[in-house]
C-alpha cells in the first residue's frame, strides 16, 4: 500500500483525532479523552475567598479530585506565578495558571427543547441579580441523571446560555411540585446554603393526606434512616438509629376521606414529610412509595393523577441586602382540580 493511499484512508476514517478547545489535536490524548491546554484565569469577585482546590474543581469538570491535588502538589498550579497549597484562599484579581489536564470526553448531551425551556422560564416567580425561584412542575426532576437526560437546572442553563453560573440551592423530589431556589452567583449559593444549615429559611408545604388528620397532631419528631431496596431504589423509614428529624403540621381543610395539611420541615431529611405523614397513619395521597396499595388504587380511581405534595411557600432573606422575602406558589391544574372536586363533594353532602 502506497504512502498516499494510507493517508487518504486515514483522512476518511470516522475516528478523528481529538482536538483541544481551539481545534488543535491534543498530544497524548486517546480515544474518549480530551486534553485541555494551559489556561490562565483571573479570579472574579464572586470567587473571592474560595479555596484553590474547590476553585479548580469548578474550572476543570469531570476530573477526579485526586488529580486536582496531584497537580497542586507538583507545583503545576500557580497563583500570581507562585506555588500554592490546596487550602490557599483566592483574592479578586488573582491570576490562576491551570496546567494541561486530560479528562474523559463527555458524550453528547440531550438538549432540552424550546417548549420545555419555555415552560421552565414561565415558572420563574422571583428573580434578581443574585438568585431566582422556580415553581417546579410535578414530574420534572431538579437535575438529570439516573436515566433522565435533563432536569430543572439543565433546562434553565439551556434557556439561559449567557448565564455564567446557575446552581441549585436545595432539592425537591421529582414528583413534588413547588418552590425551588437557584443561585446565579457563587456568593449567593454560599449564603443561602448557610441559611439553610442554620434553619433560617422556612419552607411550608401543602399535602393532601389520607384520612382525618387529628388537630392534636402538630408535630412528628421521629428519627429517619435512609436505606436501599434490593432493586437499588432509595427509601426512608422511621428508625431509632436514624437522624433526628422534625416536621410541624397544621390542619388546613377537611374532606371526605382526605385532609389538606400544611407541613413545615424543621430538618431537611430525604422524604421527610412523606415518611412522617405515613408514620402518623396518614400517608400523602398518590405516594407510590409510602402509601398502601388499596389506598393508592382508591386515590387513582377518584381521579388522582400525582403525588399531592406541593412546596407552597418560602420565607428567607435576600443575599447582600438581607431584605425579608415571602413567596407563595399556586397549585398546578391537577392539584387544584382535585381539591376543588373534594370540596364540591363535601358541600353536596352537607
Amino acid at each position: 500500500m502506497s504512502r498516499s493511499t494510507r493517508q487518504k484512508r486515514s483522512s476518511s476514517s470516522p475516528f478523528r483525532p481529538h482536538t483541544d478547545a481551539r481545534g488543535v489535536q491534543a498530544p497524548g490524548a486517546r480515544n474518549g479523552e480530551v486534553k485541555q491546554g494551559v489556561r490562565k484565569v483571573v479570579v472574579d469577585e464572586d470567587n473571592h475567598g474560595q479555596r484553590v482546590d474547590n476553585y479548580l474543581m469548578a474550572q476543570i469538570r469531570d476530573v477526579p479530585r485526586s488529580i486536582i491535588y496531584r497537580i497542586i502538589r507538583k507545583g503545576e498550579v500557580r497563583v500570581n506565578k507562585g506555588r500554592v497549597k490546596p487550602d490557599t484562599r483566592l483574592n479578586t484579581g488573582d491570576e490562576v495558571r491551570i496546567p494541561p489536564v486530560t479528562r474523559k470526553e463527555k458524550p453528547a448531551q440531550v438538549v432540552p427543547g424550546s417548549r420545555v425551556q419555555g415552560v421552565m422560564q414561565d415558572a420563574v416567580i422571583f428573580e434578581n441579580d443574585q438568585m431566582l425561584v422556580v415553581n417546579k412542575p410535578s414530574g420534572i426532576a431538579v437535575h438529570g441523571g439516573s436515566g433522565l437526560d435533563f432536569g430543572l437546572i439543565e433546562v434553565l442553563r439551556a434557556a439561559r446560555p449567557e448565564a455564567r453560573f446557575l446552581e441549585l440551592v436545595h432539592r425537591l423530589d421529582r414528583d413534588t411540585s413547588g418552590l425551588v431556589m437557584v443561585a446565579k452567583k457563587r456568593s449567593a449559593l454560599r449564603y443561602l446554603q448557610d441559611e439553610l444549615r442554620h434553619k433560617r429559611i422556612r419552607k411550608h408545604y401543602h399535602a393532601l393526606v389520607v384520612g382525618d388528620w387529628p388537630r392534636t397532631v402538630r408535630k412528628v419528631s421521629e428519627p429517619l434512616l435512609r436505606f436501599e431496596l434490593g432493586s437499588g431504589e432509595r427509601r426512608v423509614r422511621v428508625d431509632d438509629t436514624g437522624k433526628e428529624s422534625l416536621t410541624l403540621f397544621r390542619l388546613l381543610e377537611s374532606f371526605a376521606g382526605y385532609t389538606l395539611v400544611e407541613a413545615s420541615p424543621v430538618t431537611g431529611r430525604t422524604h421527610q414529610i412523606r415518611v412522617h405523614s405515613a408514620w402518623a397513619g396518614h400517608p400523602i395521597a398518590g405516594d407510590d412509595k409510602y402509601m398502601d396499595d388499596v389506598s393508592l388504587r382508591a386515590f387513582r380511581s377518584a381521579g388522582g393523577q400525582r403525588l399531592m405534595l406541593h412546596a407552597r411557600a418560602l420565607d428567607f432573606t435576600l443575599p447582600t441586602t438581607g431584605e425579608p422575602v415571602h413567596l407563595e406558589a399556586p397549585y398546578d391544574k391537577a392539584f387544584s382540580e382535585l381539591i376543588a372536586r373534594l370540596a364540591a363533594r363535601r358541600t353536596a353532602s352537607e
